[in-house]
């Protein structure tokens, strides 16, 4: 009898050690990965951020490509943006939502996707950025600026109606919500306010 319930004890034991393990590399582990991956991209495309150049006719990224950088004063986030939003392209920083605009199109929405929780959580106090706030994404095509006009949270069913275009320059955000859990989804839009000069 003592030694089934010395045995469950310690069963008992090594789960809740895995469990924290896995806790551990969720929260703290998958930011490793997202640090080289976004030590290498910034080291890619600096120059080219550097020496802004005019868009191409049908400019393409691969998914996972380095896309632009992503600057918010207020909450201290400034990130590379890699193309797509598939698993493993957020896995290197937030993403940008390949159906979507492009900052320098002139027209439309420009929408980009990041974690809360893990993999670096670049958005995990994106709910601290208010009305007034701005957003720069820093391209090979210059710095485009945008002033955040709405903070506010949807049902992650239905949720992708943030994307729809507008005709005014305009950018999303989105992440999970409540943090460390899905359920929901927190949106922050705003408008473009200022572009590089000679832009469409």
């Amino acid at each position: 009898m003592r030694s089934g319930i010395r045995a469950f004890g310690f069963g008992c034991l090594m789960v809740a050690a895995g469990l924290a393990g896995y806790v551990a590399w969720l929260l703290w582990g998958t930011g490793l990965e997202t640090a080289r991956a976004q030590d290498r991209l910034r080291t890619e495309v600096g120059p080219l951020f550097d020496q802004p150049t005019p868009p191409g006719e049908g400019e393409r990224y691969l998914p996972g490509e380095a896309y632009a950088a992503i600057v918010i004063p207020s909450i201290d986030v400034d990130f590379i943006v890699v193309e797509g939003t598939d698993y493993t392209s957020l896995k290197k920083g937030p993403g940008h939502y390949p159906d979507s605009a492009d900052p320098w199109d002139g027209t439309g929405r420009v929408g980009i996707a990041g974690h809360r929780t893990t993999y670096l959580h670049p958005f995990l106090n994106l709910d601290r950025v208010h009305p007034g706030d701005e957003i720069e994404l820093v391209t090979k095509h210059g710095t485009f600026v945008y002033e955040v006009d709405r903070n506010f949270v949807l049902p992650e069913a239905g949720s992708g109606v943030v994307l729809e275009q507008t005709v005014r320059p305009s950018l999303v955000l989105t992440t999970c919500h409540p943090k460390y859990a899905s359920s929901e989804r927190l949106i922050v839009t705003a408008t473009l306010v200022e572009e590089p000069p000679g832009s469409a």
